[in-house]
């Protein structure tokens, strides 16, 4: 599903201070005060299946200090504190792949990344070219297996870098990932869609397929990509938990494949029960994921929506947006505040990946 938004009646302020508060509780009471902020790096990833490198971000527990800087940081959405190029710490430390929805980027993940970097984690993602920031296509976006084998070798890249391969903890490689990325996220872990399933899906418009939507405004066929390629198995091994928040094409995967599925998934909706969209309903109207996944888990947040993931928004986004005919990214449901579903959210993830390795 494609992200772009109307800011949410709270101060620039008050956000400030709810995301400060959240890094320091997330810290822990004993010397949350001199916590570092999270380390920071930029990284180049060679990938077989794209033309060029992968633009990629990686977080981690800051060794020590260099210089403080801002990530995802720009004049919609509130950036995140980070030592840029700090050492890297000692030590083995579980890592999460991060996979962002359609039309954002990496960076604008980063409130999520520095809250698991704060419980010990190293956090890494790239940008999908076709479906990122500036480079967002309905045709491109399609090819979802891409943004898998993205994943994939940016894991085997991390892992092969002399500094950062040694720190990681192979036998806890999580994947999360949200909207788009919530196909991404279930891929890895097993998950194979159906192109027929999906195009059958789509034929008969609804107000809650806003995947369609995104496709139809670029005419995009959907059956114009190899069969062979929209449902094959992307599964890596080396992946031990997936978590999928408001994962897109819900309808669409094969019955068997998640029957197959070996590893722990979790999935949170954002919204109370009745109020997810098809596209994203993996509930007993939709995916039917409970029913068929072996080791599954949902929840759900409310009073949230889609958007309510996405970073905390700055005054006078909305109307930026508003005048550049986005979507009202930055408006939430009545009762919501975007601060505090972050921190939910955050706390369910953490929790789901720190659970003991499954046998």
């Amino acid at each position: 599903m494609p992200v772009t938004s109307r800011n949410f009646a709270h101060t620039f302020t008050r956000h400030l201070v709810q995301s400060v508060c959240l890094i320091l509780a997330l810290a822990g009471p004993a010397g949350a005060a001199d916590r570092l902020d999270p380390g920071h790096e930029r990284l180049q990833v060679t990938a077989a299946h794209r033309d060029g490198p992968l633009m990629a971000s990686v977080w981690y527990p800051a060794g020590g200090k260099t210089y403080r800087g801002l990530v995802g940081d720009n004049p919609v959405f509130v950036g995140n504190p980070v030592n840029m190029g700090a050492p890297y710490p000692a030590g083995k430390h579980p890592l999460v792949l991060l996979s962002h929805g359609s039309g954002n980027n990496i960076d604008a993940m980063s409130w999520l990344a520095n809250g698991l970097v704060a419980r010990g984690f190293i956090v890494a993602g790239v940008n999908h070219p076709g479906s990122t920031s500036g480079d967002s296509s309905p045709r491109r976006s399609l090819r979802h297996w891409e943004r898998a084998k993205d994943v994939s070798a940016l894991l085997t890249s991390l892992l092969q870098t002399p500094e950062l391969g040694p720190l990681i903890d192979t036998d806890r490689i999580s994947v999360v990932g949200f909207s788009l990325g919530g196909v991404t996220a279930l891929a890895l872990a097993g998950a194979e869609t159906s192109q027929q399933a999906f195009v059958d899906y789509c034929a008969e418009p609804a107000p809650g397929k806003v995947d369609c939507r995104f496709y139809a405004k670029g005419r995009t066929d959907l059956t114009g990509v190899p069969q062979a390629e929209f449902e094959q198995s992307l599964t890596n091994p080396r992946i031990a938990r997936s978590v999928a928040v408001d994962p897109a094409m819900a309808q669409s995967y094969k019955a068997g494949s998640l029957r197959a599925i070996r590893v722990p998934v979790a999935v949170i909706s954002l919204g109370a029960p009745g109020e997810i969209p098809i596209a994203a309903d993996v509930g007993a109207s939709g995916g039917r994921f409970a029913e068929l996944i072996p080791d599954f888990r949902h929840s759900y947040i409310a009073p949230a929506h889609h958007y309510s993931f996405l970073a905390l928004c700055k005054p006078g986004a909305a109307e930026l947006l508003e005048a550049e005919g986005e979507d009202p990214i930055c408006a939430d449901p009545a009762g919501s505040d975007r601060a505090v579903v972050h921190a939910e959210a955050l706390s369910r993830i953490a929790a789901f990946l720190m659970l003991p390795a499954a046998k």
